[in-house]
């Protein structure tokens, strides 16, 4: 399983004409896509039914990526923050069978600490989420084995990101069972498209990963390439089996 999309669900105009005419924004992207990321939960909470209504405008194999609010990850810096996870939990549980992947990224700041990881792995694990998880960590201390292997016991996937904080980060890292590319766009992040090169390059990755499910999701939205890039490389993967 390849899921390819992007953060939100914007249809620039440029490549309009790949998606429907008729329908919301969300239609006419899942259309096309089988995956969106929602970011907006990193910075406040969705009103009540609106991710019921996201959920219902998109096809049975559609699925959210959702991010996780700042203020665990970025505020608590994931110390006491049970019942903030809870509620955020419970809040996503209206999205129902659409709910893919929980998203973490971690500051740059956030270097990897033992105990404080686990505890919230842990807590995550035990008693709130059984679902799909990726990390996507950007302090260069959450690259080593001690990490990898604690993500890896946790079932949470490390994201593999551009641009990369150190050579380790491009590549998918922690539990294999799921592959989550994050493309930043690079040089200028959430600006730059990419090169054809770049995305072949990416495909091949792609195809040969083990992974039982693998996630694409294009984050240079700001001048509108995130959804070229993500066509294009739908195209690509669609050449060969």
């Amino acid at each position: 399983m390849i899921r390819i999309g992007t953060a939100g669900w914007t249809v620039p105009r440029k490549v309009a004409d790949r998606f429907p005419v008729e329908g919301s924004g969300l239609e006419r992207y899942a259309a096309r896509f089988d995956a969106a990321e929602i970011n907006s939960t990193f910075y406040r909470p969705p009103r009540p039914g609106t991710l019921e209504r996201w959920a219902a405008a998109t096809p049975e194999g559609f699925r959210f990526a959702v991010k996780l609010p700042k203020a665990i990850t970025h505020e608590r810096k994931l110390v006491d923050c049970g019942e903030l996870l809870a509620r955020f939990l419970d809040q996503m549980g209206e999205l129902g069978s659409k709910f893919g992947p929980l998203l973490i990224q971690l500051p740059p700041s956030f270097a990897f600490d033992a105990t404080v990881a686990g505890s919230f792995f842990e807590d995550l694990r035990s008693s709130r989420f059984e679902g799909l998880v990726a990390c996507e960590p950007r302090h260069p201390s959450w690259f080593g084995e001690e990490a990898g292997r604690l993500l890896a016991d946790a079932r949470i996937a490390r994201v593999a990101a551009d641009p990369a904080c150190v050579p380790e980060a491009a590549e998918p890292g922690g539990w294999t069972e799921l592959g989550y590319w994050r493309l930043h766009g690079s040089p200028r992040m959430y600006w730059s498209a990419y090169a054809p090169e770049f995305l072949e390059a990416l495909a091949a990755r792609v195809k040969a990963s083990a992974a039982a499910e693998v996630w694409c999701v294009f984050d240079n939205t700001a001048s509108g390439a995130a959804a070229e890039n993500a066509l294009a490389l739908t195209d690509l993967l669609a050449r060969e089996p």
